[in-house]
C-alpha cells in the first residue's frame, strides 16, 4: 500500500538530519515529506541541504495545522496510509512497519505506537505520566476505549481517517483529540508496544506552565467534540 511518513519540524536544526538519514536507512522504500512550520532556525537550510522532502510553511501553524497540511498532501496525491512521525528524533523508524502492519492486514484503521505498553524505552517525566494517565481515563470514560499513550505522536492512519483529518483536524495539542474524532467516526483504533528515545536536542515546546494549560484545554476539548459531535448527530 502507497505509504507516506509526514514529519512535522519545528526549530529542529538539531535533530531533522540524523532523523531523515535514520529514515531512510530503514525504510527506504517509503516516501516521506517534512513540514517545516516556519522555524527560525537553521532547519530549513539543512533540508535544503540535504535535498530532503519538505513543505516550507510561510506561517507557523502549529502542530495540527502541520500535520493536517500532511494529511492534506497524503490525500491529494492519492496515499494509502499515513505516518506522523516527529521531527525531533524520539520515534524510531524501525518501527514504522510494526505500526503500518495492522492497516494493511485490515485490522485498523488507526494505529497508535505505544511507549507504556511495554513500558521500555524513555517513559517520559513524571509529570507528563501523571497528566498521560488523567487523559487516558478522560478518553476511556467519554468513549468507551482504552488507549495507553494518548498524546504518542507515532500513529499511523489508513485513507479512511486520511480524508477525515484532511478536512477537520485538531490544531492545538490534536493527539488526544484526533483518538476521539476517530472514535466518533467509528474507527477501529489498535494500540501497539514501541521503543521512544529521549531527546538528545533542541527543546521541547511543552512547558512545565504549558502542561498545565494542556491539560485543562485538551480535557475540555475532548468532552466538547464529543458533545458536539452527538448533537450534530441528533439534529
Amino acid at each position: 500500500m502507497k505509504t507516506l511518513i509526514i514529519i512535522p519540524a519545528y526549530n529542529e536544526e538539531s535533530n531533522i538530519r540524523q532523523v531523515i538519514d535514520e529514515l531512510q536507512r530503514i525504510n527506504s522504500d517509503i516516501d516521506y515529506i517534512v513540514i517545516n512550520d516556519c522555524s527560525n532556525d537553521n532547519t530549513i537550510k539543512i533540508l535544503k541541504d540535504i535535498n530532503a522532502n519538505y513543505i516550507d510553511l510561510p506561517v507557523n501553524l502549529g502542530i495540527g495545522g502541520g500535520v493536517q497540511l500532511g494529511y492534506i498532501y497524503a490525500l491529494n496525491n492519492d496515499y494509502d496510509i499515513a505516518v506522523q512521525m516527529d521531527g525531533d528524533g524520539q520515534h524510531d523508524p524501525k518501527y514504522i512497519k510494526k505500526i503500518i502492519d495492522p492497516i494493511i492486514n485490515g485490522q485498523a484503521d488507526f494505529v497508535i505506537g505505544s511507549r507504556f505498553m511495554n513500558k521500555e524505552g524513555f517513559q517520559s517525566t513524571g509529570m507528563r505520566r501523571f497528566g498521560i494517565s488523567c487523559l487516558s481515563i478522560l478518553i476511556k470514560l467519554v468513549s468507551g476505549t482504552k488507549i495507553y499513550d494518548a498524546t504518542s505522536g507515532f500513529r499511523a492512519i489508513n485513507r479512511k481517517m486520511i480524508k477525515i483529518f484532511a478536512n477537520n483536524y485538531a490544531q492545538d495539542y490534536p493527539e488526544p483529540e484526533a483518538i476521539i474524532a476517530a472514535v466518533v467516526h467509528k474507527a477501529r483504533i489498535i494500540e501497539v508496544p514501541v521503543i521512544m528515545h529521549e531527546r538528545t536536542g533542541g527543546e521541547s515546546s511543552i512547558t512545565s506552565f504549558k502542561s498545565i494549560y494542556y491539560m485543562i484545554k485538551v480535557s475540555i476539548a475532548i468532552i466538547l467534540y464529543k458533545l458536539t459531535f452527538k448533537g450534530r448527530k441528533a439534529l
